[in-house]
């Protein structure tokens, strides 16, 4: 009878199995499959509407960062803050993030590639936003793809064809160091409509590790952003239309070239003064713990302020609109929708007392 009973419970838990995998099967014809082996150069992404900056060969680094050892504020209440730890913490990531292994060339489009442009790149960023919200991945996954697809483009040059390549190669790496259940390789060929074999991308998946020496751990701008929202908020009930405000222009802010140069915990400040400015246009949005914390000045963050607010205006980079799109659902509070004044006054670009 035992012997029984285990066969009927194997049997039920196969067909069980089975039914699950017939609902898979029959839902991934639903998946969005996308050709961008012939990218264009769009005119009308309004990257090239706004003159371009002077690009440096090391990564935007104010002096103030150089000064003072950051001073963290953190909630006592909270033991994931860790806040016996948090400076220390925060001074190894800000280490991090200004390795040379770890940065991408600021100008590595003029100086390495031939065949790509600064909207091409944003076409793809713009594609795999659509794709991490399609297979439900993590926003961490992103923005590690974004730097390994900027890192391996400062050393490698590559033809247009082979751009949605490495972007879904990028992203297989990134979401097998993030996720719990990555999607395979199959997936991956399906999303881009089988444009590329699995050898294919496995061959590009194990050139872009060797690119990266296998480091594939990177302070991003969410590694800071978490962090200064907290501090911005000062530790009070948690504001979710001001934390999703903040996602919203840190995915803004990949699709801009321009960005590239920035330190991603320059990026993360950036954004906090621009959400709290949208939320509060008549006051001073930055303050002395959020400086205390990121080491910047309000001054530091002007050049970067003005393209991401550029941005969240659709001066720049108006036909990208999956992260608009995505942010107008009323889960993320509809912040893509949120409108902030044309012009930031100079004075909000001095120092404050508060």
């Amino acid at each position: 009878m035992a012997d029984q009973e285990n066969v009927v419970r194997v049997t039920r838990l196969a067909k069980k199995r089975a039914a699950e995998t017939m609902v898979q099967h029959l839902q991934q014809p639903n998946k969005k499959r996308v050709v961008l082996s012939e990218i264009q150069d769009l005119s009308n992404v309004g990257v090239n509407q706004i003159e371009d900056k002077v690009f440096v060969s090391e990564p935007m680094r104010p002096k103030c960062k150089q000064i003072t050892k950051r001073k963290v504020k953190t909630s006592d209440d909270d033991p994931q803050m860790c806040s016996a730890y948090a400076s220390d913490i925060y001074d190894y990531l800000h280490q991090l993030e200004i390795e040379k292994k770890r940065r991408p060339l600021p100008d590595y489009l003029e100086k390495v590639q031939k065949d790509v442009s600064s909207n091409m790149r944003g076409v793809l960023v713009d594609w795999l936003v659509e794709v991490i919200d399609e297979y439900k991945l993590l926003s961490d996954t992103l923005y590690l793809t974004v730097s390994y697809i900027d890192r391996f483009l400062s050393v490698n040059v590559i033809p247009r064809q082979k751009l949605q390549l490495l972007g879904v190669s990028s992203m297989l790496i990134a979401a097998k160091y993030e996720e719990i259940s990555p999607p395979d390789v199959g997936e991956f060929c399906y999303i881009t409509d089988s444009t590329y074999s699995k050898k294919e991308m496995v061959k590009m998946e194990a050139e872009v590790l060797k690119c990266l020496k296998f480091e594939m751990g990177n302070p991003t701008i969410k590694t800071f952003l978490g962090q200064f929202t907290k501090i911005a908020q000062d530790y009070k009930k948690n504001n979710l239309q001001f934390e999703f405000l903040g996602y919203y222009l840190a995915e803004l802010s990949l699709l801009d070239y321009n960005c590239v140069k920035f330190l991603p915990s320059l990026v993360a400040a950036a954004v906090t003064f621009l959400s709290r400015f949208t939320l509060q246009p008549k006051s001073h949005p930055w303050s002395l713990a959020l400086q205390r914390c990121s080491g910047y000045r309000p001054g530091d963050l002007k050049e970067c302020v003005l393209i991401i607010h550029d941005l969240q205006l659709s001066r720049r980079g108006s036909a990208l609109t999956a992260v608009r799109d995505k942010y107008k659902l009323h889960k993320f509070k509809c912040v893509s929708t949120l409108s902030s004044p044309l012009e930031i006054l100079d004075s909000f670009f001095e120092d404050t007392r508060q």
